[in-house]
């Protein structure tokens, strides 16, 4: 018994100490639950932060969301893909590591150039049935859609197609009282002076491709002509920049430009001179519209532009405002066509002192620095925007064309090459600039409404205009652009006036408008390139001629 005791004795006093730590109070808490935590969002195979927004290489892409601890499989309700009006996204769940990540996939392609939200919500609970520790969200953006839009052609077909298409512009969307081109598509009863001069060249390339007949094109041009002759507001025989098209009253560009404008009447005289040109029958109708713009043309008083005897141009004067803008005409820019046409003046000429110093700037011009290998005659740094070589070259010749400052054809060449160049180097990283997506002019803009684009003021935006016009100058470049725009792009940028005015392919912005000075040179130089027409015809009027020779062009 005694010995029963001494092995019992023990066992009893162990059980006892146990009892009594049990007994004490001093229970330990149960475990805590994790927190619900999302370790990181995995767009495509790369981790993004939260917040960001991501440009999508995939149109389906896997979206895959790794968090602390398992999510509760009936609360992914909580987990919203949403497009930018707020509709849901339909997409399936893949589970992996304990639940704790999901694979999101959309179940359909998303569309191009679309913007989507996919939010964390506090609905989304693990399996613990614990919020988030902290929603979130990331924004996904598609980019292209690769394949072509339309059936292919041969590239002489489409540059046609593209020709006829644009000329719409300046044919069925003219103002009907006037004929004259209307500022944009949204101008109602505003028409361009400038603009208008473009028009009535893609009128003499409309009936030279057989869009329209030689009495169509002649009675619309005779139309125009009738109007800026007989209704037309003129200053010293300039035009404003804007006009009502029906009662050719002007329109004031800003507060204090409500008189003339000699660089849109520049312009406008390239593209009467030219139709001018053109229309050489000996018939009553042609003669008398030669007889008319004549008289516009020769009223025009360049001399009068010089303030007083000044050796520069003025760029405006009117009654009332006189001389308060105050902006000289000089070099480099677009406005060259107003120096050599004001020299070429058989009534109201300047001498050539005028051009040295207030175009040239007495060689103050130049330029003469090498930018992505390109030495650049003349201009601002890496060459401004693209419509710099295109406005005064729609008649002008560049090729062969020369002075005591420049080789035309290096500068127009150089100007565009340096601009491609830029794109395809793409130091900003904007979507889509590539060696077939280029060019940068002024034209609407996504952000600040319009906006001269160029290699210094770079916001993501392209213009057709810029490349398609440069087909001259850089024709495998402008080639490879303009199919980029018409296969690739067609459904976004091809409408019923051509190609619209621009895009930003980084914000998935594309234009609806058209503008007169943009879609103009598109139709005018594709001809140039082809054939040379408005070259020819502009380059050779006597008048033209003169003015060169005394501004000691060789040409």
């Amino acid at each position: 018994m005694r010995t029963l005791l001494f092995y019992l004795l023990p066992i009893c006093l162990v059980l006892f100490i146990a009892c009594s730590k049990s007994d004490g109070g001093n229970t330990e808490p149960p475990p805590v639950a994790k927190p619900f935590v999302l370790r990181g969002i995995w767009v495509e195979g790369v981790i993004q932060a939260p917040g960001s927004t991501v440009i999508l290489s995939s149109s389906q892409p896997e979206i895959q969301l790794r968090f602390s601890t398992a999510v509760m499989r009936s609360s992914t309700g909580g987990l919203q893909w949403t497009n930018a009006a707020g509709t849901a996204v339909p997409y399936t769940i893949q589970y992996g590591a304990g639940d704790s990540v999901l694979t999101l996939k959309p179940n359909a392609a998303l569309p191009p150039f679309a913007q989507f939200r996919l939010t964390i919500t506090e609905s989304l609970r693990s399996s613990t049935g614990l919020q988030p520790t902290a929603p979130a969200f990331i924004i996904l953006r598609t980019g292209l859609d690769s394949r072509d839009k339309f059936t292919r052609i041969p590239t002489d077909e489409l540059m046609t197609l593209v020709q006829r298409q644009t000329f719409k512009y300046f044919w069925d969307f003219a103002h009907p009282a006037s004929g004259m081109a209307r500022e944009r598509n949204t101008s109602g009863n505003v028409v361009t002076s400038g603009g208008s001069g473009m028009g009535a060249m893609a009128i003499v390339v409309g009936v030279h491709r057989g869009f329209i007949t030689r009495a169509e094109g002649l009675e619309r041009v005779q139309k125009m002509v009738t109007f800026l002759g007989t209704k037309a507001d003129r200053f010293k025989g300039a035009f404003p920049h804007w006009l009502n098209g029906a009662s050719g009253k002007v329109q004031p560009f800003s507060a204090n430009d409500n008189g003339a404008d000699l660089v849109e009447t520049a312009l406008l005289m390239q593209g009467l001179i030219t139709a001018r040109q053109y229309f050489n029958g000996t018939n009553a109708a042609e003669t008398a519209l030669r007889a008319d713009i004549n008289k516009i043309w020769e009223a025009v008083e360049w001399d009068w532009f010089r303030k007083g005897g000044e050796n520069k141009l003025y760029w405006h004067w009117s009654p009332d405002k006189e001389w308060t803008m105050n902006l000289p005409i000089s070099g480099w820019n677009e406005a060259l066509i107003t120096y050599v046409l004001a020299a070429a003046s058989p009534t109201h000429s300047i001498p050539k002192a005028v051009y040295d110093e207030g175009w040239a700037r007495n060689g103050a011009m130049r330029n003469g620095n090498t930018y992505y290998n390109e030495v650049l005659p003349l201009g601002p740094p890496q060459g401004g925007p693209l419509f710099l070589s295109h406005y005064s070259f729609l008649g002008l010749k560049p090729f062969g064309l020369k002075d005591q400052y420049a080789d035309y054809e290096q500068q127009v060449k150089a100007h565009t090459l340096i601009n491609y160049r830029y794109c395809v180097a793409n130091p900003k990283g904007f979507l889509g600039y590539s060696d077939s997506c280029w060019g940068l002019t002024a034209s609407d803009d996504n952000k600040v409404g319009y906006l001269a684009h160029e290699p210094q003021n770079d916001n993501g935006v392209i213009s057709p205009t810029a490349a398609l016009s440069s087909m001259p100058y850089t024709p495998e470049q402008s080639k490879a652009a303009l199919e980029f725009f018409y296969y690739k792009l067609g459904d976004k940028l091809w409408k019923e006036y051509g190609f619209v005015d621009a895009f930003n392919l980084t914000d998935g912005w594309f234009a609806d408008s058209f503008l007169a000075i943009d879609q103009g040179p598109i139709i005018i130089m594709l001809e140039n390139y082809r054939s040379g027409l408005l070259w020819n015809l502009f380059m050779g009027a006597p008048e033209v001629k003169a003015g060169l020779n005394r501004l000691q062009f060789q040409y």
